[in-house]
């Protein structure tokens, strides 16, 4: 049997060399760089300054009333309505009276005990007979327009009458005094003639009615005390 050349047998594998050497796990392949993160941060404002916007206007009023609080009431508020007022001439009517007593009790004064009051009655009876020439001489003044006279009569009808107390005539004869002279006192302006004679007329009326209440007060005063005249 003729040998032939056979392959060579192959060297046993020692049992170290058996042994499956692991490969060490390939390393992940490099990540390629990613793409840088887009900035979050809100966009910068552009360098050219931009107009600014005008403020809105505030909001109208509410023109409801009931929203807007009422202002309170100050507690020297008076709802009264002012009464009127008096003029001056009314205030001293009302004042005034027929005969200021205050002033009478002084002349009374002058009596002498148990005379029965004969000084202060004769002075009574020398104003009545002087009122009745004061006002004759005044209606022939007032006749011929002289308002020089009738400021004079005026004057000395005033003195009497306070003498005694007759105070309505007293102060309605001070108005003719200065009427006479072109002015009215109360109401601190002057007068035109005819003004001034225009105001005597209707005042001059007014003083003898005022006159004659106070003789008859006067009158019945001393009757009452000492009888009525025979």
């Amino acid at each position: 049997m003729s040998t032939t050349n056979l392959p060579r047998p192959l060297n046993p594998i020692s049992p170290s060399e058996n042994r499956i050497t692991s490969c060490p796990e390939p390393s992940p392949p490099p990540l390629k760089p990613s793409s840088p993160l887009r900035d979050r941060s809100p966009p910068s404002l552009p360098s050219s300054p931009l107009t600014p916007k005008p403020p809105s206007p505030p909001p109208p009023p509410s023109l409801n009333k009931s929203s807007s609080p009422e202002p309170p009431s100050s507690p020297l508020h008076d709802d009264k309505k002012p009464e009127k007022l008096e003029s001056k001439e009314e205030a001293t009517e009302v004042e005034l009276p027929v005969i200021d007593m205050d002033t009478f009790q002084q002349l009374l004064e002058l009596d002498e005990d148990g005379d029965d009051l004969q000084f202060s009655k004769g002075m009574v009876d020398a104003y009545f007979d002087q009122a009745a020439q004061t006002f004759n001489d005044m209606d022939i003044a007032l006749g011929k327009k002289d308002l020089k006279q009738l400021s004079a009569l005026g004057h000395y009808f005033k003195g009497s009458s306070a003498a005694l107390g007759v105070a309505r005539v007293q102060h309605s004869c001070e108005k003719i005094q200065h009427y006479g002279q072109c002015r009215d006192e109360e109401a601190g302006t002057n007068l035109s003639e005819q003004e001034a004679l225009d105001k005597i007329t209707a005042l001059l009326s007014q003083a003898k009615g005022e006159y004659a209440a106070a003789e008859d007060h006067l009158k019945a005063w001393y009757a009452d005390r000492l009888g009525p005249e025979p």
